[in-house]
């Protein structure tokens, strides 16, 4: 096989994505390199255009993307459990210890410091081969297709657990705010946990999607300036909102759909800073959470329900590295529902 590939690589200096020709990379100890079947971009990708992320790539070029599936094509000398040709995918952030108390919690919050996150701090999986810790991947299951598993590996762990972590009960309401590349996941979910759901989206073709996928109400937040009302009259309030927008918005108009004491699930990351109102949090108004999804200990369990339960992203693939632009148009146009990725 040749010693190169192409790669598409965020350059710190332009702020914008380039193809390169980069070597293959070779394995550390603790390494798996992955033939890439597939990458997908997840929306917290473009912070890089944003300048919107505490993690700064340490290098002037940094090939992008945390979202992938593939074969393994070769492994590092300390590497347990897996064998060249695995099916397998990873989590977003390797090289930390897995064992202190901060990487209980997310894999940045290791206490040696060591956590990178790939398409950030460390190279990412938009290329025909990419590296993982093998502690951060996991060997796939029996006849799972490894192109639709690749957004599983953020989008689908983080919306699962969104969902499961909210701890409703059968049949109560829980509110999904942004239907698309995470949204139309976290319907799924909560449809195969038996819950009933609320789709609220600005975008008509994503609400469609939600009501394919078994939303039992759907609002557009933007033009139907009554939902809230509509809300509380057919359901008396959802018993959880999560947020999988990444606007500011969203947030504020969140709390106005939960039911006292309700759960206001953060997920999506918006530009500026959340506001609340202390008042209404200290009188138990609404209650607020957070649902980390970052660490190996939490990868199994959503991956294998995606599998028993046929739940898959609505993925758009292009064939071509080339086409990264495309796909980041896409996304930043927002009206598209679903996953976009590169299948290699």
């Amino acid at each position: 096989m040749s010693d190169t590939m192409r790669a598409a690589q965020y350059n710190t200096t332009s702020n914008k994505i380039e193809i390169n020709e980069i070597p293959i990379p070779e394995p550390g100890e603790n390494d798996i390199l992955i033939k890439n079947v597939c990458a997908s971009l997840c929306h917290s990708d473009l912070m890089l255009f944003w300048g919107h992320t505490a993690e700064k790539p340490p290098m002037e070029k940094v090939t992008i993307g945390h979202e992938n599936a593939g074969t393994v094509a070769a492994v590092g000398k300390n590497v347990t459990g897996f064998k060249v040709g695995d099916p397998v995918g990873c989590l977003g952030c390797s090289y930390a210890c897995y064992e202190c108390e901060g990487c209980s919690v997310h894999n940045l919050h290791c206490v040696e410091g060591t956590g990178k996150l790939h398409g950030f701090t460390t190279h990412g999986h938009f290329a025909e081969y990419s590296l993982s810790d093998y502690r951060n991947a996991m060997v796939l299951p029996v006849g799972m297709d490894l192109t639709t598993a690749a957004p599983l590996f953020c989008a689908g762990t983080t919306a699962y657990h969104s969902v499961k972590k909210c701890g409703l009960q059968e049949g109560e309401w829980i509110a999904i705010i942004g239907c698309g590349g995470l949204g139309h996941l976290a319907i799924q979910y909560a449809k195969a946990l038996k819950l009933r759901v609320i789709g609220i989206d600005i975008s008509d073709s994503q609400l469609e999607s939600a009501k394919s996928l078994g939303a039992d109400l759907t609002f557009n937040s933007a033009t139907n300036l009554g939902y809230q009302k509509e809300i509380f009259t057919k359901t008396g309030g959802a018993h959880a909102a999560v947020v999988l927008s990444a606007s500011n918005i969203a947030y504020r108009d969140a709390p106005s759909v939960l039911r006292i004491n309700g759960i206001l699930m953060v997920i999506g990351i918006p530009k500026e800073n959340l506001s609340v109102n202390a008042l209404d949090i200290l009188l138990g108004k609404y209650r607020i959470m957070g649902a980390s999804s970052g660490t190996p200990q939490q990868m199994r369990e959503p991956i294998e329900f995606s599998h028993e339960h046929d739940i898959q992203a609505h993925l758009t693939t292009f064939n071509d590295i080339g086409d990264i632009q495309k796909i980041i148009d896409l996304m930043e146009d927002g009206k598209t529902a679903g996953r976009f990725g590169i299948a290699f």
